[in-house]
């Protein structure tokens, strides 16, 4: 039996650069696939109900073609509804920054990801699941592949994602991260890791990494393994304004971590509370809630399609 595959394009992934590929795109993998189902996203969180109705017909291979958000929607699609084993995932380079397929190696070449994916190779990833406060809603959840993160990063996802990101992705963050910095106000938070309270007091930006990359590039946790089941954590403390803005460059190169001042370390649950002022977070670069928040990793609950162990 033929493998059902679907296809869950965003035309607005990379400006809507997606969109004028569509044709050309659908025609590709056909001729490297097969017979496929071919559907856009429409308005935000589509694609997670395309993915949860797909895979509950019998669709067994989901290929994303759009950006860490849309991969993200399509992990939160799948697990919410316990369909985690049920298909596997591959990934299209046509997103504005693609930060997740960047951590596991993957180029930017199209047909390289789509001869990749149709070999058939299979790895096991890790997913998060973020809880969190949106419009006065504690409790509420959502999945991710990547990064949540909160505080200054928080800030400027949600300007990213208004502004747009007709520079690209690695301009459009760093001209996010310095308008950021120009209405930086740091509020008191409290982190614990497992349990155990790792960080108390005003904070610039705290990261629960599943992989090294966000931001357009910036290696906020270099070390970072999707397949090894715990969470990479960062915590920025408030600095000043020169001091951050200095450090920036360094994220590119995941040199940051060599401040003293900057705490980093592993574990499977990351809970946060603002202490005073609210605090956004971000998960997978899309801006969805505030603390409080709790972040727990989720071992090998994705298959991604053209990579192996």
């Amino acid at each position: 039996m033929p493998v059902r595959t679907l296809v869950i394009a965003n035309p607005k992934s990379r400006n809507r650069a997606t969109a004028r590929r569509l044709k050309s795109l659908e025609a590709k993998l056909r001729h490297a696939l097969g017979p496929l189902d071919f559907e856009c996203t429409r308005a935000p969180r589509d694609a997670e109900r395309i993915a949860r109705e797909g895979v509950r017909s019998g669709v067994e291979r989901l290929v994303v073609a759009g950006g860490d958000g849309t991969l993200s929607e399509v992990v939160t699609g799948l697990l919410s509804a316990g369909l985690g084993d049920y298909a596997a995932v591959g990934l299209l380079p046509v997103g504005t920054a693609g930060d997740f397929a960047r951590g596991l190696g993957e180029s930017r070449d199209l047909d390289a990801a789509i001869d990749r994916i149709a070999d058939g190779k299979t790895l096991r990833v890790d997913a998060g699941r973020a809880t969190y406060c949106c419009d006065d809603r504690e409790g509420v959840t959502s999945y991710f592949a990547n990064i949540a993160s909160l505080g200054l990063s928080g800030d400027v996802a949600e300007w990213v994602n208004r502004a747009g990101k007709g520079f690209g992705g690695r301009l459009s963050y760093l001209l996010g991260a310095l308008r950021g910095l120009a209405r930086y106000r740091s509020e008191p938070v409290s982190i614990s890791v497992d349990g155990e309270s790792v960080f108390e007091g005003a904070l610039a930006a705290a990261a629960i990494a599943n992989g090294p990359r966000f931001g357009g590039g910036m290696q906020i946790a270099p070390n970072a393994r999707v397949d090894d089941g715990v969470f990479d954590w960062v915590i920025v403390p408030a600095m000043s304004r020169l001091s951050l803005l200095r450090k920036i460059p360094l994220l590119y190169s995941g040199s940051h971590l060599r401040d003293s001042r900057i705490l980093h370390g592993r574990g499977k649950r990351v809970e946060a509370r603002a202490m005073n002022g609210p605090v956004r977070i971000d998960v997978d670069g899309e801006a969805l809630g505030a603390l409080p928040a709790r972040f727990e990793i989720l071992p090998g609950a994705i298959t991604l399609l053209g990579f192996e162990p």
